[in-house]
């Protein structure tokens, strides 16, 4: 085999071969061990991890195969060896390695963040590339990477120059049908990986991290590209359309709500009461997990301006978001909504001008504005915001040179920058920021309406120094504490303003930092805390309901006593029963449905699974469903939330 896959023409491509897959077995073990308490280690797991991995590490390497062999069946004998052969041999040698070297690096950098081989978010990265390198840079001294990679290609060259690789290429005699038939080999187990291998079928295990340490970084990432967006109604179980609106009617109209249209759910919210106006102030905080927090059992205080907040707010304590991406929590707030499968609608094409929050806050007369110390441009954020009817202000580096949006865009200047990394103002700076607007936008008779993301809880973990007592770049621990410094801060100083009284605080986690478990769902990663403060003429309370992000802003327009009109799936918590009360979790392609302590999960090829939560322990239990209520009220949910975005039904326009 060895003679026709590699004969001496395709000598330094065996050499590359050997390089890449010994490569990838080190990487696979040292992930493996990053991901060891998290494991129920076996013997033979261990040896189904290796095998199965090595399966996909040919899968990913017949890519690269099937470019180098392109170029050694055409090129023509007689250039065997020439000036030109040995330099493109030895140049694309050393690319492919130093290509390879730095995907395996960034694979740890990968896995210690989402506990995951490179999947859509990874792609998603590609178009930011300016901020991913500056993270890197800032995580990693740049300048020596580069040095290692180089190093890592220098010394694979003399290794396989060593071994002869390169003599045995440019010296060999071989004719066309030598070259031709390693070419068709390597053509055919390309073809077999590329169109009959699908990277789930890694997934044979109970665990999620064997599942995932099973697969190959490379072929998930090419694996990645066809699963961007995933079409509910082709892959998953779906639901009659009559018995669809009815299920889904039912679970959003609350007492006192009116449909306004027999096949969806637009409808009329009726509440009681005065209706209020304050002014409305979201602070998103940037992967703040509720088990953070002193009150929920965190061993040592790290967050303690959050955890007096929440003392004295209507704090809801069993709230779950509804992914891992800050994107998905922005979808979630914003537009009220499950999670698609697939990539967030903040990024997909044509989600302008769709039904948010904010035409509710339109509705009474508020002005809004969309906040974050980053580029807008970043995960399409300032585009979403902007045609759904907000204000823009963001760190963009010249507002002038980009394509105009059709609301105003602020930029955030220099003189207001006093710290900064790769994704953007430090969070003092942004709150100092939000305290200014507020202060000019006060003097208006219209109230207003800000929508704001933090991000100094995020990787690099860097921070101005002397603010806590964990040194800046040191980890998650000294950014949770610099991140809630900073919002205790914010406070202080927002306290002391005349606009303070009349004006309402909610403030929410978009997810979770880390989402590493045994499972594909790690129900405890999903638990994040939201509450309302500085509510007129309410005391502290604490909300016990299960709700999902979606449930927040909906449950404030009901202590806010408006009646409105809406597109929206999120619920009032106050109206909505116990035995009603449910949350959405999901990962791009399995969508989670929790309710009581049921967890229905629906997979592609129309599958389904049940599971018991127990949530003291955090543990998942696979049982029999005895009531296909629970499934019927998932599908309706996740079927609907699909065909609106793809119908346009959640248009401004078709309200």
């Amino acid at each position: 085999m060895k003679k026709w896959l590699f004969p001496k023409r395709f000598a330094a491509l065996r050499g590359f071969c050997i390089t890449y897959l010994v490569f990838a077995f080190v990487i696979r073990l040292t992930l493996y061990f990053l991901s060891i308490k998290y494991i129920d280690f076996s013997v033979v797991n261990l040896f189904k991890v290796f095998s199965i991995g090595l399966l996909y590490d040919i899968g990913a390497l017949s890519y690269i195969m099937a470019m180098s062999a392109v170029y050694l069946l055409l090129l023509p004998s007689e250039w065997y060896g020439s000036k030109f052969d040995r330099i493109a041999t030895r140049v694309f040698y050393a690319l492919f390695i130093f290509v390879m070297s730095f995907s395996f690096l960034a694979e740890i950098t990968f896995w210690d963040e989402y506990q995951r081989r490179f999947n859509f978010i990874a792609i998603d990265y590609l178009l930011y590339t300016y901020t991913v390198i500056e993270n890197i840079h800032e995580t990693f001294p740049l300048q020596y990477l580069i040095v290692i990679l180089l190093v890592i290609s220098y010394v694979s060259i003399k290794i396989a120059a060593k071994r002869k690789a390169f003599k045995y290429s440019f010296e060999s005699q071989e004719g066309l049908l030598r070259r031709v038939v390693p070419a068709v080999i390597i053509f055919a187990i390309l073809g077999v990986y590329h169109f009959k291998v699908e990277n789930k079928q890694a997934e044979v295990f109970d665990n999620m991290n064997e599942n995932e340490l099973a697969k190959s970084g490379l072929y998930s990432f090419f694996a990645a590209f066809n699963n961007l967006e995933l079409s509910y109604t082709e892959f998953y179980k779906t639901l009659p359309e009559e018995e669809l609106n009815s299920i889904i009617q039912k679970e959003v109209a609350l007492q006192n709500d009116s449909l306004l249209n027999d096949s969806s759910i637009y409808r009329c919210i009726k509440n009681e009461g005065e209706e209020q106006y304050p002014n409305v102030i979201f602070v998103g905080l940037e992967s703040m997990n509720a088990e953070f927090m002193k009150r929920f059992g965190y061993g040592e205080v790290i967050t303690p301006a959050l955890d007096s907040i929440f003392k004295n707010s209507i704090a809801f304590t069993n709230v779950y978001a509804t992914g891992t991406r800050t994107i998905r929590g922005l979808e979630a707030i914003a537009l009220s909504i499950p999670p698609t499968p697939g990539r967030s609608i903040v990024k997909r094409p044509n989600n302008e001008n769709l039904f948010t929050i904010g035409e509710v806050f339109k509705q009474k007369g508020y002005s809004r504005t969309f906040i974050t110390g980053g580029d807008g441009f970043f995960d399409n954020m300032a585009y979403f915001f902007s045609h759904s009817g907000f204000d823009i202000v963001d760190r963009t580096a010249d507002p002038d040179d980009l394509e105009p949006l059709p609301t105003k865009r602020t930029q955030i200047r220099d003189d207001q920058v006093t710290f900064e990394n790769a994704w953007g103002a430090c969070d003092q700076d942004i709150y100092n920021v939000i305290l200014d607007m507020a202060d000019q936008d006060s003097k208006t008779d219209q109230p207003f309406f800000y929508l704001f993301m933090t991000n100094s809880n995020h990787p690099p973990y860097t921070y101005p120094d002397g603010v806590v007592d964990v040194p800046s770049g040191d980890g998650r621990t000294g950014s949770v504490k610099y991140a809630d410094a900073a919002f205790g801060e914010f406070f202080r100083k927002a306290a002391k303003k005349d606009w303070f009284k009349n004006t309402v605080f909610v403030i929410m986690s978009d997810h979770c930092a880390y989402s590493a478990g045994r499972t594909y769902f790690n129900l405890s990663r999903h638990h994040i805390p939201a509450l309302i403060y500085n509510l007129p003429s309410q005391k502290a309370v604490e909300l016990d309901g299960l709700a999902s992000q979606i449930d927040v802003f909906p449950t404030l327009f009901g202590y806010l006593n408006w009646s409105y009109k809406t597109n929206l799936f999120g619920k009032d918590l106050n109206k909505t029963p116990i035995e009603d009360q449910r949350a959405f979790i999901a990962n791009h392609r399995s969508l989670g449905y929790l309710k009581n302590d049921q967890f229905l999960v629906l997979e592609t090829q129309s599958a389904s699974s049940i599971y018991t939560y127990d949530k003291k322990n955090n543990k998942l239990s696979e049982c029999k469903c005895t009531d296909d209520c629970i499934e019927k009220e998932a599908i309706a949910y996740y079927q609907t939330a699909y065909e609106m975005f793809k119908n346009g039904q959640l248009s401004i326009e078709n309200d």
